[in-house]
């Protein structure tokens, strides 16, 4: 364990004992949102190096020329990096890196990490920043951490005291209410071949709703729908999820309509280390969005926060100016085209509980101030070795002013293969405008949609 790791966790002991249910922080604590932190808790001022730059609310406006149904266009495209990071210098980096990106850098001479300028371009509709304000003074951990109470809209910890709560902010974090996207998701093998897996996916965001509250929720977080495309022996099943918020108490519910057999039936359990669809093993359920369903397996240590470099702002490789095949190359993705920075992240540590099973034995968690998306993920196996690397490359879709990830990759240093998901270079763009309801999420609807 690095020593700057070991003076974290000795910093933040008490921090990880912050488990009970507990009422939010004080009315003078929640106070500091909006004054020293931001609205949704991250340190407003940059870093002592000016490294870090002040958040000044992020992007709020979309730049001249944008039109809705775009790739959205870099707000940075003239810039070039300040140094890149290779196997040959990872170590003069070593302490603003997390023990995933070193062992890429150590393990494929060819990966490397172009570093630029850091932008803090994060930012959520006013709402959500006056819901998350609300929260911080109410909101509470139930059933020992599976569970939220006293949380609607914004994120309900701004200022966490417990690991488990940094993941409960990235669970809720906004990611507007009702959007669409068409993607594609690929495994490629160690000689770059690979088999393109299309995607249209829907989210409704059920906590994020103008006119939801805490007991209109029915205990769910989000719904969800996905329909694969292609290839064609894969294509015209259909998942619905209702993911529940607390998945220890209510499990998350599931169908899928099997186009071969034209009907609807309870898909099986799609939670915990049960292999992701069509991921040829690569990663978990519980990896999508980095991380996502229950949190009741692991013990999570909040280790505190530390300056990263980290994916961000990766409108480069977001842009319809590339190809699948400029991304998807043998070993890694190219690198050429990604684009990290430092950044202030929350670290949380999770080591898998005695009695209880996952193909994870410790996951380190790497989560951005400003936004509470993961941007990184340090996975190991049950021996305790390093095994799976994760990373969000993200940008702010300014025309829902919502920070997530274009792009998902995770790498096997293990298989020497990798991930990806969310390839949208050649698919048309996301729809943040959707209008859904519950409604549009039943077993009976999915039954009318699905087509052989």
């Amino acid at each position: 364990m690095k020593a700057g790791i070991r003076t974290l966790i000795a910093s933040s002991a008490v921090l990880a004992l912050a488990l009970q249910a507990t009422a939010g922080i004080s009315p003078a604590d929640a106070a500091r949102l909006g004054n020293d932190l931001t609205p949704l808790g991250g340190e407003k001022a940059g870093n002592a190096a000016g490294t870090i730059p002040a958040w000044n609310g992020g992007i709020t406006e979309a730049p001249a020329g944008y039109r809705p149904g775009m790739h959205h266009p870099d707000p940075f495209a003239g810039e070039t990096p300040l140094f890149t990071i290779t196997g040959a210098n990872a170590d003069q980096y070593a302490s603003q890196l997390g023990a995933g990106h070193l062992a890429l850098l150590k393990t494929y001479p060819s990966y490397k990490m172009p570093v630029y300028p850091s932008h803090r371009t994060a930012s959520v509709p006013q709402r959500v920043y006056d819901a998350t304000k609300a929260n911080a003074t109410t909101a509470n951990l139930t059933d020992g951490g599976n569970g939220i109470s006293g949380s609607i809209v914004g994120v309900p910890f701004p200022i966490p005291q417990a690991g488990v709560e940094v993941i409960w902010n990235h669970l809720t974090r906004y990611r507007g209410v009702a959007a669409r996207r068409s993607v594609a998701q690929a495994a490629p093998q160690r000689n770059g071949s690979y088999t393109l897996v299309e995607l249209e996916e829907e989210f409704f965001f059920n906590y994020a709703r103008s006119d939801v509250t805490e007991a209109g929720l029915d205990n769910v977080l989000l719904y969800f729908r996905q329909a694969v495309v292609a290839p064609a022996r894969l294509a015209g099943s259909i998942l619905l999820v209702h993911d529940t918020l607390d998945q220890v108490k209510e499990k998350r519910r599931a169908w899928l309509y099997n186009a071969g057999q034209r009907r609807v039936r309870q898909a099986p359990s799609i939670e915990y280390d049960n292999p992701g669809t069509a991921s040829d093993g690569m990663r978990t359920s519980d990896q999508l969005d980095m991380f996502n369903g229950a949190p009741d397996r692991y013990e999570w240590t909040l280790v505190g926060k530390k300056e990263m470099y980290v994916p961000y702002n990766s409108y480069k490789l977001h842009s319809n100016s590339l190809k699948v095949a400029d991304i998807l190359k043998p070993l890694h993705i190219n690198q050429d085209v990604t684009r990290y920075e430092l950044h202030r992240v929350w670290v949380v540590d999770a080591v898998l509980k005695p009695g209880t099973s996952h193909i994870y034995s410790r996951r380190t968690f790497y989560v951005d101030e400003d936004s509470w998306q993961i941007l990184a993920v340090d996975q190991y196996d049950g021996r305790g070795q390093l095994w799976r690397i994760s990373e969000a490359h993200c940008i702010n879709y300014y025309d829902a002013l919502t920070f997530w990830a274009t792009l998902e990759v995770h790498t096997d240093l293990i298989a020497g293969r990798y991930l990806t998901i969310g390839l949208d270079n050649e698919n048309k763009m996301y729809e943040f405008g959707l209008t859904r309801s519950p409604q549009d999420y039943t077993p009976a609807r999915l039954r009318q949609e699905g087509v052989r």
